[in-house]
Parts: C-alpha cells; structure tokens; sequence
C-alpha cells in the first residue's frame, strides 16, 4: 500500500517518525505544501529567524510544492492547492491520503481530492474538545460540522486519549480509531541526554547556578498561549523564597536563607513577551530567573538533563512534545490541565504532578513538594522514563499497520 502523507511544511518531529515508518516497510511518500522550515525562516512565534539544525527533508521520498505559501485569502489558497495536488495525483498512483489536521488550506486541498477520487482517507490530528473554543453555540456548531466530516474519514490515527476522546464525541466507531501516539525521536534525545550528563556541572557553572540549587526548566515560545508569567509568579512565591524566609525570627530559617536552596528558573525561549517577562521577575523573584533564549534541538538534551523539575504551563497546548522530549531526560514534568498530553504522560504524584491552568498558587505549592524532596523528584524521573520508552516511533508503526490492514473494510 502506498500512501501520501501531506503536511503543510517539513516538521522536525515528523522527519524521523517518516523515517523509521519506511525502515518499518510502510511505503510513505510525503508531499509539502512548502519547504520554509527546511531552510533558515522567520518564526513568528520566536520572533526572529532561525534554521533548525537536524535534517528535516533526508532519508525519505517527498514532493515540495512550493517554496513557500501562497498569497491570498484562505479559499484562494484552498483552490491553488488544490489545482497543484489534483495535478499530482494524476501523474502519481496512491492507495490511500494520510493528512494531519485539517484547519490549513493545504490540508483541506488534500481532503477534498482524496475524497473526490474515492482514495481512502486516514486522519491525525492533536485536537481534543478542550481545543474547540467559544460558547455552547460555537461548539455544538463545530461538533455538527465536524460530525459530517468525520464520516469522510476511513481511519482515524489517535495521538491519545483526549484526542480519541473528541473523535467518539463526534460519532466516530471504536473500530475506526486506531492508536498512533504523538511521539518524538526517543533514541535521539536519550542518547544526547545520557552524553550530556558528564558535563552537567560544567553547565551549572557556566550558567552561574550554585551546586545543589534545584532547577526548574522552561523550555517553549514567549507568548500569551504558554503563560509563561503563571511559572514566574509560582516561582517567586515559593517557600524558598530569601526574603519571605528573612522575615522568620529564627535561626533554622536564617541559615536557611543563607543557602541556595530557592530554585532557579531557567527560561528556554524567545518570543514578543521577552522583555516584559524580565521585569516581572525581577520584580516578583529577582535573582532566581534567567533567560536563555532560543536553544536548538541539538542544544536542548543538556538543558533537559539538567533540570530538576519541567514545567508547561500553557493555558492552551494541544499536546507538547516537549514534555515527551525532556522525559526522555528522566525528569519530573509538571503540566498544566490545558495540556493535551498530560492524560497520557503524566501521573500524578508519580512522575510529576497536572495544575488548573493560571492558578499560580497551586503550581507554587506544587513547585514547592518536588523541589523539596530530591528522593521524590528521583523516583519521579525514573517513572518518565519508563512510561515514555512505551511512547514511541514503535507504537505509532503498529497503529499505523493496523489501521492499513483494516482501511479496505473501513473505506466507504
């Protein structure tokens, strides 16, 4: 079965799940709506221009149809697309159209033409119902919409449990639903973070962070969406906090203070919220933040193995891989409820802990157990490391040979 796989843009978490699909047998063939990412572009979201330093385009057969997207509205994308894929499945014979999402223009091209040729269609996709916004109106509309649509679809690829979830919601059958979890390259990162190890004190001095001080990783774009200020505000109202310790009239709590027990905040990331966030912690911890800025992939494993603690505080996530990448690091993760992989990656108390998104005082209190018990955070980073070593390329190899074996019967 050959199967085209259309994605808007070269992503570095798919390229080597595509990789390891065609070492798998499955005969993919990627086609890109454009190829910006695989060159040196301007991330909105970070804010600056940027080359992703692992190879996005290798190992793999795939068709670029632009350099980048087309100008216009969205339904003049939609009809440029379109006449571009028509095109090549004309010239190209393929048994089934894998797409991912289907908000993009590209995305909807690539629906409307399989389903015009009668080629069966198979869907993945990150949305779960918390990800449909608005009122009662909005999302019963979007529940009718999308109800209609999904009879359209022959497999459904679940990224997770919320994920499913939505798909069931919608009157998707069980059987139709096949497990392809959201994954990242789980070899990469923990070999680069078991290298990174020796050299994690060199790290710590390098970034002026005493020894024994615990960590606490931040690692996503400076916007709205990851509320990146909720973190902030956690960490400077923690019990070790120097200057609510000094107001304590007793000798435990001064020689206490006295010792670099309050965390460090490591910020990774950039984005249009940098200098506001600066002076919010200054102001609201001043001393125990500090920003690195963009870090590439191939930078990221050392800061992951450094850390203590990892934190996502997203007020809207879909998933985030990189809860599944620092795992990989064997740390303890922290995410909020807004967070969509937190069902299936995270167990509370055990290898991390979930909070209501914006609720500072909870992610302080939350901030303050893992941070107190190194014993905890030990046993915790074992537990992500076991749980994301059944979370991988594997998996998504077996869901995706279930789902082809069984698309025949499926396809109406």
């Amino acid at each position: 079965m050959r199967i085209a796989y259309f994605l808007t843009h070269p992503i570095q978490y798919q390229s080597p799940l595509i990789r390891h699909l065609r070492v798998g047998g499955v005969d993919v063939h990627v086609i890109y709506g454009n190829d910006a990412t695989a060159r040196a572009y301007f991330d909105k979201g970070f804010g600056q221009q940027l080359a992703w330093d692992v190879p996005l385009l290798d190992g793999y057969p795939s068709t670029v149809l632009n350099a980048e997207d087309p100008k216009g509205s969205p339904k003049e994308q939609l009809v440029h697309f379109e006449r571009q894929i028509s095109a090549l499945l004309n010239q190209e014979h393929f048994d089934a159209v894998w797409v991912h999402g289907w908000a993009h223009p590209f995305t909807q091209a690539a629906w409307r033409q399989a389903r015009s040729r009668k080629i069966p269609l198979m869907l993945r996709g990150e949305t779960f119902l918390g990800c449909v916004r608005g009122g009662k109106l909005r999302r019963l509309a979007h529940k009718l919409i999308f109800s209609r649509k999904f009879r359209e679809v022959s497999a459904f690829l679940a990224v997770g449990k919320l994920n499913a979830e939505l798909y069931r919601a919608y009157g998707v059958e069980t059987r139709r639903i096949f497990r392809a979890p959201y994954v990242v390259d789980n070899t990469f990162f923990q070999k680069r973070c078991h290298e990174a190890a020796p050299n994690r004190e060199k790290l710590r001095a390098e970034l002026g962070i005493e020894p024994g001080r615990p960590v606490i990783l931040f690692c996503a774009k400076l916007i709205d969406v990851k509320s990146p200020e909720v973190l902030i505000r956690a960490v400077g109202g923690m019990a070790g906090d120097v200057g609510a310790l000094a107001k304590v009239r007793n000798s435990e709590a001064r020689a206490l203070a006295n010792a670099p027990t309050e965390p460090m905040l490591l910020m990774v990331g950039d984005g249009e919220l940098r200098a506001a966030l600066e002076n919010l912690a200054q102001e609201t911890a001043p001393g125990r933040v500090k920003f690195l800025g963009f870090r590439n992939q191939s930078e990221l494993p050392a800061l992951y193995d450094l850390c203590d603690v990892f934190v996502l505080p997203s007020g809207f996530e879909p998933w985030g891989l990189v809860v599944n990448e620092v795992m990989n690091a064997g740390k303890t993760v922290v995410v909020s409820d807004q967070v969509g992989s937190g069902p299936d990656l995270v167990r509370e108390g055990e290898n991390g802990s979930i909070f209501t998104a914006g609720d500072v005082l909870g992610l302080t209190q939350i901030l303050d157990h893992w941070c107190g018990d190194a014993a905890a955070r030990e046993r915790a980073g074992l537990q992500s490391l076991e749980i994301i070593s059944q979370w991988g390329f594997d998996e998504v190899l077996a869901g995706l040979r279930e789902a082809m074996k069984q698309l025949p019967d499926l396809h109406r």
